[in-house]
């Protein structure tokens, strides 16, 4: 399913002038706060109307200013999930989520309830009303809602947001199942490089209102692309691999990337099994002679293949391991002392390392 976007709108001061195309699965409208990610999805959902453009899905027109097309939101078949949940205080989980079917177009009220029910945990919640639920729940039957509308995309407005850190924990692996079971294409905004890692497949990179970069979440999120769109400390790369082994007494699964191999703990995702790995430049540190007796499992080889500054005394190193593309974020003044340069040698212990099974 393609969605094509060429916008422009002025918001007061602020002005809008977006374009860029989304082929289905899951796209991450990506920068700081304040860079025209809620104008875009909001001017897609039909909740502004743009001042100039044209939006469409397959083919169907949904804003045209030159012909004078506006399709309305409720007529678009997109289902929406705010950063808050916005549930009917007044009803039960169950009702809430009946809700939803009530915008299904007749034909398409398929008996899914209970699949959608499953697929985000939420059976044993049916009968309580929001306010006994936790953040993370609501967020759940909020996703629910939309689901049961039966849209045609989903959008998805920071839903995680709202949630501390454990409960982020929480609704990240309802949301990897909802990327994989329904298929529904998705569009995810977020100013969390973690969260674009673990759940997108491509990302749009906004900076004052501009797309400042587009392409595959491994691209992207390398860190030469992010520029001055996003702080440079989320910098890091990500890597697709092979989870070959795993060491049960230890929870310890080894993962092939192209030419070298990494550990990664608590991972037990099944050995053959497809992963995308996430890597922060600040969890990656640097040596020119390869170390001894540190605690770090993952020490790789390679080669130096770009060194660029951020003007605030820190550099970030852009490695060759065996084809694999690793960011390390040091100071300007270790890069100094190690004296750092392209086509150098060098080693990279990887600190930390995040999993995602695709």
């Amino acid at each position: 399913m393609t969605l094509v976007v060429e916008v422009r709108h002025r918001l007061g001061a602020f002005r809008l002038d977006a374009h860029f195309t989304s082929e289905g699965g899951v796209t991450a409208l990506f920068g700081r706060s304040g860079s025209g990610k809620t104008s875009l999805i909001g001017t897609i959902a039909g909740l502004i109307r743009p001042e100039e453009g044209r939006i469409a899905l397959d083919g169907d027109v949904l804003v045209d200013t030159a012909r004078g097309i506006f399709v309305p939101k409720h007529r678009r078949r997109f289902g929406y999930v705010f950063q808050e949940a916005r549930l009917f205080p007044h009803l039960t989980v169950r009702s809430n989520l009946a809700y939803g079917r009530w915008f299904a177009p007749r034909g398409t009220r398929a008996d899914n309830f209970s699949h959608v029910v499953d697929l985000l945990g939420i059976g044993a919640l049916l009968d309580r009303r929001p306010a006994n639920l936790s953040g993370g729940e609501r967020q759940r039957v909020a996703i629910g809602r939309a689901l049961l509308s039966a849209p045609r995309m989903l959008l998805m407005d920071e839903p995680l947001a709202a949630l501390d850190e454990e409960r982020k924990a929480e609704i990240l692996p309802y949301l990897e199942r909802l990327r994989d079971d329904t298929k529904v294409p998705i569009v995810y905004v977020s100013h969390a490089v973690h969260e674009v890692a673990r759940l997108a497949d491509r990302v749009v990179v906004l900076n004052d209102g501009r797309v400042e970069a587009i392409g595959a979440v491994a691209d992207v999120l390398s860190g030469s692309l992010l520029s001055a769109a996003v702080d440079r400390r989320e910098a890091g790369s990500v890597l697709t691999g092979v989870v070959t082994a795993f060491d049960a007494p230890h929870r310890l699964a080894t993962v092939q990337l192209k030419g070298c191999e990494l550990h990664v703990p608590n991972a037990d995702i099944g050995t053959g099994k497809s992963v995308r790995v996430h890597i922060a430049a600040r969890d990656v540190m640097l040596a020119v002679v390869r170390p001894e007796g540190l605690s770090a499992l993952n020490i790789l080889e390679g080669k130096i293949e770009s060194i660029a500054a951020d003007g605030e005394g820190m550099i970030t190193v852009r490695v060759d391991c065996a084809g694999d593309a690793i960011h390390a974020r040091i100071t300007e003044l270790s890069g100094s002392r190690l004296h750092l340069h392209a086509g150098k040698p060098v080693y990279a212990i990887v600190k930390t390392v995040a999993l995602d099974p695709r």
